[in-house]
């Protein structure tokens, strides 16, 4: 399975501009050891029908070797993860920064935090 050859991955909407910087931060602090996948890319679109479910689009997901963590769930994984010693792996971080203007007003950056503190969910493979 493809999916499993390069986990630790994290999956966000690369889309979004919040979404976009946020990951461009876990990327500089996981130098290289997770992979980071949009949700709209070829990979990101496998991940989503193969793994998550209909609330995939919803948060940002985690995935390791056994479980998919999204939004509120996933940040202890996330963490823990950056600041293991394991062997480092190449990043796929593909951004398509086709943001319109809407997801960088006061409001959006307000929806996206609540929504990262609002939705969790885990799925076991």
């Amino acid at each position: 399975m493809e999916i499993q050859e390069n986990v630790p991955i994290v999956v966000f909407d690369n889309q979004c501009y919040l979404c976009v910087k946020f990951a461009k931060f876990v990327e500089f602090f996981a130098r290289d050891k997770i992979s980071m996948v949009g949700h709209y890319s070829d990979f990101g679109i496998k991940i989503r029908d193969e793994i998550l479910d209909e609330s995939a689009l919803d948060m940002f997901w985690f995935i390791d070797k056994k479980r998919a963590y999204g939004g509120r769930a996933a940040l202890f994984p996330l963490v823990k993860s950056i600041f293991s010693k394991k062997i480092e792996k190449s990043s796929t971080m593909r951004v398509d920064e086709n943001c319109q203007q809407s997801c960088k007003t006061v409001k959006a950056v307000f929806l996206r935090s609540s929504s990262l503190l609002t939705n969790s969910k885990k799925i076991d493979f």
